[in-house]
């Protein structure tokens, strides 16, 4: 539990007051698989928050997988995509709608763990094909951005209130460069989040150059080497000295209260233009196979959720998995961590209040799908 002077101490208390924050449609669609009919749900899933070519048209892409881990972990065997990570068949469909829809250029990234080999061989060592998803419909390219990858500079994105955490976030320049930022991502419980989805899946943006365990001291290292236990979760170290520092160098050292600003503050400085969550099939009890407590059994939600503001979205998928988006610390699925709704909320992202949120296509009751049972 955080003392009376930590929280005293968290600059979330000395945040400016915020209008209310903006309320967008979000989309429920149900699928059983991932076989030939995803196709006709997608189109449905966009169409119910207005279609996508007034988003897309002539803009370019940058699309935000959730790959987290190593290819090689598995649990009880299923291969990556049943479980923790997005499903090859969601990536792909989404690509060729946006292409579709007028797209001119798509970029999917992600920060593959501890290496600077091409998105590709990442993909290859999950025996993924990335030719099936390189022919979605138009070019696409592929993109490492755990590190500079050949550009030149990292850009510096501000948070605009401030931040919670950090007032500033350096990451690789594409972020800047694309028109339309999309985070495609899974639905899962996080152990230290409490919740996973679109909000959470831009933790993976940061580059482990800058915040990584081996990043460099004063500039940041020419490879990723580890995680971000080191800075983001823990606070042990700070992240290169070329990048902005922590606001409060007295401030918790605790994931439960850091990992939570830290995705909230990036989602202010460069905000998801479009959010979808992956949950046809998932895994319960964690985000991945190395969570001791992870369940595979039965976790199938058949459901794929979309919408334009990712707040509204993030909100509705927690009241998909049988969770109150609208939960305090110490209350499922936030039991040892702050509520990364409730500090995006502060920002002006978006709402979490459901009396707010129109749901398009199917109703959270009917998607309604506990994964504290599965």
């Amino acid at each position: 539990m955080l003392s009376r002077r930590a929280l005293l101490a968290s600059p979330v208390l000395a945040l400016p007051a915020q209008a209310a924050a903006p309320a967008a449609p979000v989309a429920i669609q149900r699928s059983r698989t991932y076989g030939p009919g995803l196709e006709n749900v997608m189109r449905r899933l966009f169409d119910g928050i207005g279609g996508l070519e007034k988003l897309v048209k002539n803009k370019s892409v940058v699309m935000k997988v959730n790959l987290t881990g190593s290819p090689g972990q598995r649990l009880f065997h299923a291969p990556a995509e049943l479980a923790h990570w997005t499903h090859p068949r969601v990536i792909g469909m989404t690509s060729y709608l946006l292409h579709r829809a007028g797209a001119r250029r798509i970029t999917i990234v992600e920060s593959p763990w501890s290496t600077t080999d091409p998105l590709e061989e990442y993909m290859y060592a999950a025996n993924w094909d990335p030719t099936v998803l390189l022919n979605a419909g138009g070019p696409i390219n592929f993109l490492n951005t755990n590190y500079l990858a050949g550009a030149k500079q990292y850009t510096r994105f501000k948070v605009p209130t401030g931040g919670h955490l950090f007032p500033a976030y350096d990451l690789h320049p594409i972020f800047r460069d694309s028109d339309v930022f999309v985070s495609l991502a899974k639905l899962k419980e996080h152990a230290t989040t409490g919740i996973t989805m679109s909000m959470k899946n831009i933790f993976g943006i940061t580059p482990c150059t800058i915040y990584g365990d081996g990043a460099g001291e004063k500039e940041p290292s020419l490879a990723p080497r580890g995680g971000r236990g080191s800075v983001f979760h823990s606070g042990k170290r700070a992240p290169s000295r070329s990048a902005p520092q922590e606001l409060n160098p007295n401030s918790p050292r605790q994931d439960g209260y850091r990992i939570p600003r830290v995705v909230a503050d990036l989602n202010a400085a460069r905000p998801i233009d479009l959010a979808i969550i992956d949950g046809v099939e998932s895994m319960a009890g964690g985000e991945g196979p190395w969570i001791g407590n992870g369940r595979l059994r039965r976790c199938s939600p058949g459901v794929i959720i979309a919408g334009t503001n990712a707040v509204c979205t993030d909100a509705v998928a927690a009241a998909v998995m049988g969770f109150d988006p609208m939960a305090g610390r110490g209350t499922a699925p936030f039991e040892t961590c702050d509520n990364t709704l409730e500090l995006a909320e502060q920002h002006g992202i978006g709402t979490r209040d459901l009396n707010r949120i129109e749901v398009a296509g199917f109703s959270i009751t009917d998607a309604l799908y506990s994964f504290r049972k599965a």
